[in-house]
């Protein structure tokens, strides 16, 4: 395993480290509740980047926080600044959007641990992860409405898709916050582990996708998300041609091969 490579922080915003096979992203501005800026997001994206490189030797990412709340929104300071200026807050929304797009888009598996608030912005990096662990004391909402503004980072176009048009107005409408266990009811949670656990539990799950096949669970990850972009037929077509052309790699031979020797199988990784 990779050894554990000391920690790099952008301007305080964003901590980005390695954990053995395990790229870490850790929002580090606790004293502002995390709230996320430009330069959060450019350490943001490229993190990504290089955790992506086949040579990085990170085959998972998990996106946490520090401090009592995961994220609760943009820095507001930075956002009033541009108010009057279109196209400097054009700008500001297209890279935001880009990097968010890059980390959903990643083909690693993107886990997100949240705890305490997880509000606006936050809940938008939520959205984009594939996996995502909540401690029980975590509560998530949408605030905009609460200061006259629309949800810019892609809540509007991802809440519907992930828990439907109902509940997604009803959560953009009313800004109320739900608890850990309606998110997983919904669909935005996949675990809650107790407070104290979240971080480890989440940690343990990205370990064990680490000793996955990087390319099957790639794969994997572009099929789902084409689901929800074509009809069956074209879904199923390209899952074919997936798995034919996945087969010529070297995973799925040592995968077979690992079973029928009863071992662990050694996966590349490429």
């Amino acid at each position: 395993m990779p050894p554990t490579i000391p920690p790099t922080t952008a301007a305080g915003h964003v901590t980005v480290h390695r954990h053995g096979a395990v790229g870490v992203l850790e929002l580090s501005r606790p004293d502002k509740f995390n709230a996320m800026s430009r330069t959060a997001f450019e350490a943001m994206r490229a993190a990504v980047d290089d955790f992506e490189q086949p040579g990085s030797g990170v085959r998972a990412i998990l996106v946490r926080a520090q401090g009592k709340h995961f994220c609760t929104g943009g820095d507001l300071e930075e956002a009033r600044a541009m108010m009057q200026d279109s196209a400097l807050l054009d700008d500001f929304l297209r890279f935001v959007n880009g990097t968010l797009q890059r980390l959903e888009d990643c083909p690693l598996p993107v886990v997100v641990a949240c705890h305490g608030l997880v509000l606006a912005g936050g809940l938008e990096i939520a959205l984009c992860g594939d996996v995502v662990f909540a401690s029980s004391d975590a509560r998530f909402g949408d605030q905009h409405v609460q200061y006259g503004l629309v949800p810019a980072w892609g809540a509007s176009q991802r809440l519907p898709r992930l828990v439907g048009l109902s509940r997604s107005l009803d959560l953009m409408y009313s800004g109320r916050w739900i608890d850990a266990a309606t998110a997983q009811q919904w669909g935005i949670v996949s675990y809650v582990a107790a407070p104290e656990a979240l971080h480890d539990e989440a940690m343990r799950y990205c370990e064990r996708l680490a000793a996955r096949s990087r390319p099957g669970l790639a794969a994997m990850k572009r099929l789902a998300r084409l689901a929800l972009q074509h009809d069956l037929a074209t879904g199923l077509r390209h899952e074919r041609e997936t798995v034919v052309d996945a087969m010529r790699g070297p995973d799925p031979a040592e995968g077979i091969a690992a079973f029928e020797a009863r071992r662990e199988p050694r996966f590349q990784g490429r």
